[in-house]
């Protein structure tokens, strides 16, 4: 019975931290839609979160895009020129890159730059009483805190899976060109992706790249203002929200795939 209460216990420890990353999304999608909300302050923590999450993290992902690239579009290029399928270059690199590849990495690198930034962050501010604080001064934390965070994450995920995909395409089609690999027209090469694209396809991107993006941003203000009044808190919160995170990217994800595709 021990066992059996222990399993009992993790389950709804699991689902009690769900429904209030649910409620904590739901408030944010509610409350960005009043104009009131949008004060000044509030602009500003956005535009600092969408500098530090979209911005300075731009020259890596364009890094990690081009390896990409030249891997997967390379690799795709060589191995149906062989089979003489040619042909299927646009359907393989939709299906492998744009579906799955380039909004998973993406979200990777956003949830190991800007998760534990956040967590870490937020932990800070509730250990050193700032939340309190910004509480008697009659400032609402989650309107302050959360909001622009989520947001922020959410937007900069979603810009810099467009550039990753951009990236991982035109940085392939260079690398065919520069060794001479395959077919080297720029127009029939992007004409095959572009055309085998369809509207799921574009639902599934936006999904994938902004869905992930504000449960990234939730789940680790939740963890973050979540700790209590110890510092050694700070970095078990900063370690939990990035796991967290990263399992609600594979669920989402999978999710997504079965309902777009199956």
């Amino acid at each position: 019975m021990n066992f059996l209460g222990q399993i009992g216990a993790g389950v709804m420890a699991r689902m009690s931290r769900a429904a209030r990353v649910t409620g904590m999304l739901w408030g944010v999608c509610l409350k960005a839609v009043r104009p009131s909300t949008w004060t000044p302050p509030l602009r500003n923590v956005l535009a600092r979160q969408i500098l530090f999450t979209g911005l300075e993290a731009t020259n890596f992902i364009v890094m990690i895009a081009l390896i990409v690239g030249v891997l997967v579009v390379v690799q795709a290029q060589y191995w149906l020129t062989r089979l003489g399928q040619t042909a299927l270059i646009g359907p393989i690199l939709t299906a492998v890159v744009l579906r799955e590849l380039g909004p998973l990495l993406t979200n990777f690198v956003v949830i190991a730059r800007s998760g534990t930034a956040i967590s870490t962050e937020l932990a800070n501010m509730k250990v050193h009483g700032e939340v309190r604080a910004l509480d008697a001064m009659g400032i609402d934390p989650f309107v302050y805190l959360v909001i622009p965070r989520v947001l922020g994450v959410a937007a900069s995920t979603f810009c810099l899976t467009i550039i990753f995909l951009g990236v991982t395409f035109i940085g392939g089609y260079f690398c065919l060109w520069a060794i001479m690999l395959g077919d080297l027209d720029i127009g029939l090469f992007l004409g095959n992706i572009i055309g085998s694209i369809t509207g799921t396809d574009v639902f599934t991107l936006l999904a994938k790249s902004i869905l992930p993006g504000m449960l990234t941003g939730a789940i680790c203000c939740d963890e973050g203002l979540g700790v209590g009044a110890a510092a050694t808190e700070v970095p078990i919160a900063a370690a939990r929200g990035v796991m967290r995170a990263v399992a609600a990217l594979f669920v989402t994800s999978l999710l997504i795939s079965v309902m777009a595709y199956l």
